[in-house]
Parts: structure tokens; sequence; C-alpha cells
């Protein structure tokens, strides 16, 4: 599945291609992924930025999709492959994400939430009656975004998860109904 959707926003071409991330856009998309989340959470260790950039580690546990302007990588999602799940949040009937960011250079330009579409069309094509995800507390641009695309939070399933040895985050969990 490829989507290819026209943002009015997004310069300079104004289409912005999502697909399957191709082996040779695994250095990009693992530097696109780590510099995104670099700039929205304080504190992170190498090693955690480091999973972060391991896209071929991903891609051997799911799918990673890219968004692409042009040449340029400038969002990544990261999604179980069909019948499969990425996290313990997710339960039967739900297709759950997780990583999705968005090139700093690029935000604001409709990046996540066509990311955030195409991961709630990738869920309605393989049957799933629900999206979940989990997301930082201080990232508060992409909750609006959520919500704004009718997700809800899932309070019942929030609670500290680790995130790295010894590091735990008070993640926001988020669902839509489909």
């Amino acid at each position: 599945m490829t989507s290819s959707l026209t943002t009015p926003d997004t310069a300079p071409a104004g289409n912005l291609t999502i697909r399957l991330v191709a082996p040779e856009e695994f250095d990009e998309a693992g530097r696109v992924t780590a510099e995104a989340y670099r700039q929205s959470y304080n504190g992170l260790t190498e090693g955690y930025l480091a999973s972060l950039a391991d896209v071929a580690g991903r891609v051997a546990q799911g799918e990673v999709w890219v968004a692409v302007d042009g040449d340029a990588i400038v969002g990544t999602v990261w999604v179980p492959r069909p019948g499969e799940r990425l996290s313990p949040l997710a339960q039967d009937g739900e297709l759950d994400f997780r990583q999705l960011a968005v090139a700093p250079a690029a935000r604001g330009r409709g990046v996540g939430a066509a990311l955030t579409r195409h991961v709630i069309a990738l869920a309605r094509e393989r049957g799933a009656r629900r999206v979940v995800m989990n997301s930082g507390p201080e990232m508060l641009g992409a909750h609006a975004l959520y919500l704004k695309l009718g997700f809800r939070r899932l309070t019942e399933r929030e609670h500290p998860v680790e995130v790295e040895p010894g590091r735990f985050l008070d993640l926001r969990a988020f669902a839509l109904d489909l």
C-alpha cells in the first residue's frame, strides 16, 4: 500500500508519498526518527537514540513506513505486520503503532497527520476495530493532533513504561475506534 497525498502546506512540490522504507533508506529513516525524538524529549541517552535509529531492527519486527517529500524522508512510523502487535498496549482486534516521527524541519506541514491517517487506513484494511498508541507526556502537539483526528485517551491503560533500563516515562494511551 502506498499513498500519495497532496497537502497544500507541504513545500516545495506539495506531494507527500507514504510507503514502506527501502533497505537503502534505513540509515536516513533512522536518522530522521532519532533527530525527531532528540528535538522532542530531553535527556535521551545515546543508547536509546541508537535504538530509535535502528530501522533494520524495527523492520525485523514489523513495518516501517516513511513519508517522502520529493527525495527527502520527512517522517516515519512503525506498525506491526498483519495479525501481530508491537507492544502490550494493543489487545485483540487492535492495531498499535509506535515511533511516529516527523523531521524537525518538516513539522507543521501535515506530515504527522498524514502518517496517522495512513495507520488508520492500514488498520481498516486489516480489519482492526481500534487503533492504539502511547505518547510521551510532553508531546502536547502530538496529543492535540490525535484528539483532532478523533482519538480519545485510554487512561485505564496508562502506567509508567520502562523505555530503557532504569528510565520510565508516564506514557499517555490513546485510541481511535474504527
